[in-house]
């Protein structure tokens, strides 16, 4: 199995393997018919998925060297421009490997029973096994190209996904907000790749690594009269795209209307595949990143200002869906949060149990959505705990685990990366110290606020939804059962070896962290296992902020259910900002949106004016004039012609005897 020709064959099976599933359901989901597509989608992701974990154990339980190679070379240009198709296997991309893999496998399993009696029942299938293939290029890229490749593909399948069900306006809309907020952070995007073609002069992952620190003095122009560090200008841009692709502030307003997609399409994009994308990408660029502490500066402070203020946003919404999606923005600033003060490990860690998590909530809440007739408004659930009890379980285990219950693992992993904050000195942590604080009580209550209006207190549904109400089938608790013992046992048994037994160590040189910005190693020095952490953790802030608004959840929602109403009329202003999203959305539709409008009437009518009036019917115009004076000299009479050559003639003479 140590047979490098091995092991390549088992990266290239484990990108292609979904391709060929997508293939064979999206092509021939009408010889195969329904069944056949999801075995093809299943089948070649749970093929990835035990690939998957074969590389796993060969890198990250064996210690094997990682694999750095060109798998085919696409083009050779005369200036030495190389673009191949290559994998970068080392620890980051196996963890990447095994989360992306297992939860993608979940969610294919549980659309068989969510997407059961859906007409686009095997195009669902292609497009998700599609998504996944794109995923795993994005992550197993080394170089820049193809990285590029992954990241635009995972956009344009969610695009189709978002607005799957493209007959209804709102998913549409959806769709394209999606599609228009990532172009934004994408141009971004490409243009870092750009500047770091042009100074590093490779599009290799290795080779502009090594050539980092030869780069660090090195400024350029980016308008006249100014001068600005390469290395920060490559980390910023290249930054922007994370900014769109893992929805953060000011980039962040498509990820809430991307609940229009169906429930699994939530869970995948939402918990372990494209708004991890720009988390990934950013810890694989830590060798750039570290040489740049405006750029880490900024990295923290967009992400301690997504992780407050989109938690906030949490406590006004009432669909279920819709809870669960700005906990995801939320969770995804913790994680951006721990890129910017240099604790990759802990945001990559975090990644992998928010990945668990977060899908085990999104199809939890689909099971609800099923149960309710469709039903996503909170207000009109209530007591599903008698009625399905597997769901209810598993729920509050992943409820659990985001607001980090001692010995859950959303509590290893947030807590690592809040004392990870505490103990940095990068310009900006002490802001971002309270922000994620705070965070975390507002996250335990608009968590189980949702947990408590969905599963307990009297019923609010109607009499025939009451009458109906049932357990999922197998093939969907069966998932949530599966995601809910990672969400509970992840952080028990990773939270030494990835963060804190040996720092630096167990991710090798796949992460990058200079020794001035390495607060995880400190942390290790106070580390004495997975006990001990908890026991520390009952006597930080954090523990009794989460506990804090649990105990208020619990009585706004269970005993005094009048003071939610009582808080809104007290707190009318800030409850509006909250429900107008702090005006993202009517900004983005009076400034772009209405702007785009004006601009292009105005250059509409200047098109009728000027291109139609002037140049086209202007053209056509001056012909006609011409043509009317050019026909009185075409009179057709024999002696006026006579008289015009004569004329001419006598014009020659003069203009010869003058000169």
């Amino acid at each position: 199995m140590d047979d490098p020709v091995n092991m390549q064959s088992i990266y290239l099976a484990i990108v292609l393997a979904p391709l060929i599933g997508s293939l064979i359901a999206g092509l021939f989901g009408w010889k195969v018919g329904r069944s056949g597509a999801h075995w093809a989608a299943n089948i070649g992701v749970a093929i990835a998925f035990l690939l998957s974990l074969v590389v796993f154990k060969q890198i990250i339980l064996d210690g094997a060297p990682s694999f750095d190679g060109v798998i085919y070379t696409w083009l050779v240009s005369g200036s030495g421009l190389h673009l191949d198709v290559g994998f970068r296997v080392d620890e980051l991309t196996a963890i990447m490997l095994v989360v992306v893999t297992f939860v993608s496998l979940m969610v294919h399993v549980y659309t068989i029973g969510y997407m059961h009696d859906d007409p686009g029942y095997n195009r669902f299938f292609c497009y998700t096994a599609l998504f996944t293939f794109a995923m795993l290029i994005l992550v197993m890229a080394n170089n820049f190209l193809q990285l590029f490749f992954g990241w635009e593909a995972v956009g344009l399948i969610s695009y189709l996904l978002i607005g799957f069900w493209f007959k209804r306006e709102s998913a549409n809309y959806a769709s394209l907000k999606a599609f228009l907020a990532n172009r934004v952070g994408d141009l971004g995007f490409l243009l870092g790749i750009a500047v770091i073609y042009k100074y590093f002069g490779s599009m290799d992952y290795s080779t502009v690594f090594k050539s980092a620190h030869a780069i660090v003095g090195q400024t350029l122009s980016v308008w006249p009269g100014t001068e600005w560090s390469v290395i920060t200008v490559t980390c910023i841009l290249l930054f922007i795209g994370a900014m769109g692709k893992s929805a953060q502030v000011p980039l962040h307003v498509w990820l809430p209307e991307s609940m229009e997609g169906p429930t699994p399409i939530s869970a995948l994009i939402h918990a372990a595949t494209m708004v991890t994308a720009g988390i990934f990408m950013v810890a694989r660029m830590s060798p750039l990143f570290e040489f740049s502490e405006t750029a880490l500066s900024v990295v923290l402070l967009v992400g301690a200002t997504t992780a407050f203020f989109m938690g906030l946003l949490g406590l006004v919404q009432n669909d279920i869906k819709r809870v669960v999606a700005y906990s995801t923005l939320s969770q995804l600033g913790y994680m951006t949060v721990a890129l910017g003060v240099s604790a990759y490990a802990a945001g990559i860690f975090h990644l992998m149990t928010h990945a668990f998590f977060k899908a085990l909530l999104f199809l939890g809440a689909g099971s609800v959505i099923v149960a309710m007739h469709h039903e996503q408004d909170m207000r009109h659930m209530g007591g599903l705990r008698k009625y399905m009890p597997i769901t209810y379980w598993t729920v509050l285990l992943g409820s659990l685990a985001l607001i980090g219950f001692p010995g859950s693992a959303g509590f290893f992993s947030k807590d690592a990366i809040i004392s990870a904050v505490e103990a940095s000195n990068i310009p900006g942590a002490s802001i971002a110290y309270v922000a994620v604080l705070l965070g975390v009580f507002v996250t335990a209550l608009y968590t189980f606020r949702m947990f408590f209006l969905v599963f307990h207190g009297e019923g609010r549904m109607d009499q025939h939804t009451r009458d109906h109400l049932h357990e999922s089938p197998w093939v969907m608790t069966l998932p949530l059962i599966a995601l809910a013992i990672p969400s509970l046992v992840a952080g028990l048994m990773w939270a030494g070896p990835v963060l804190f037994d040996h720092p630096g160590v167990f991710f090798g040189h796949a992460i990058v962290v200079l020794p001035d910005h390495d607060v995880l190693r400190e942390m290790a020095h106070h580390w004495q296992g997975p006990l001990s952490f908890m026991v520390h953790g009952l006597m930080d802030p954090a523990f009794w902020l989460a506990m804090a608004g649990l105990a208020v959840a619990y009585v706004c929602y269970m005993v005094r259910t009048d003071l939610p109403d009582l808080a809104i009329a007290k707190l009318g202003v800030v409850y509006t900002v909250l429900v107008e999203k702090y005006g993202f959305d009517r900004f983005n539709e009076f400034f772009f949106v209405g702007g785009g409008t004006l601009l292009g009437r105005f250059l509409w009518q200047k098109d009728v004016a000027l291109i139609d009036g002037v140049v086209v019917n202007g053209t056509a115009n001056a012909v006609a004039w011409i043509s009317s004076v050019v026909r009185y000299v075409q009179s057709g009479f024999l002696y006026h012609y006579a008289f015009a050559m004569i004329l001419g003639l006598l014009c020659l003479l003069g203009w010869f005897v003058v000169a």
